[in-house]
C-alpha cells in the first residue's frame, strides 16, 4: 500500500484539489487528488528532482503564478 501525501501547497481553499504523490527509495509517483484511482506518473526519483527544479527556476510560469497567488 502507497502512503500519498497532498502538496504543502494545499489549504483549505483549494477544496482538495491539488497533487499527492508518494515515494520509494527509488521512484515518486504523482496523482491528481481528485481522481486518485486514474493514471498515475512514476518517474526515477533523479528525473522527478529535475522536474522540481525546473518549475523553481526564474523563467518558469509556475514560479511566476505561485509568486502572484502570494
Amino acid at each position: 500500500m502507497e502512503n500519498w501525501r497532498k502538496s504543502s501547497y494545499s489549504g483549505p481553499d483549494d477544496g482538495n484539489n491539488c497533487v499527492e504523490i508518494s515515494t520509494s527509495p527509488t521512484h515518486v509517483s504523482i496523482r491528481d487528488s481528485k481522481a486518485p484511482t486514474r493514471a498515475t506518473l512514476t518517474l526515477p526519483t533523479p528525473a522527478f528532482t529535475t522536474f522540481l527544479d525546473g518549475l523553481k527556476a526564474p523563467h518558469s510560469t509556475v514560479t511566476d503564478f505561485a509568486r502572484l497567488r502570494g
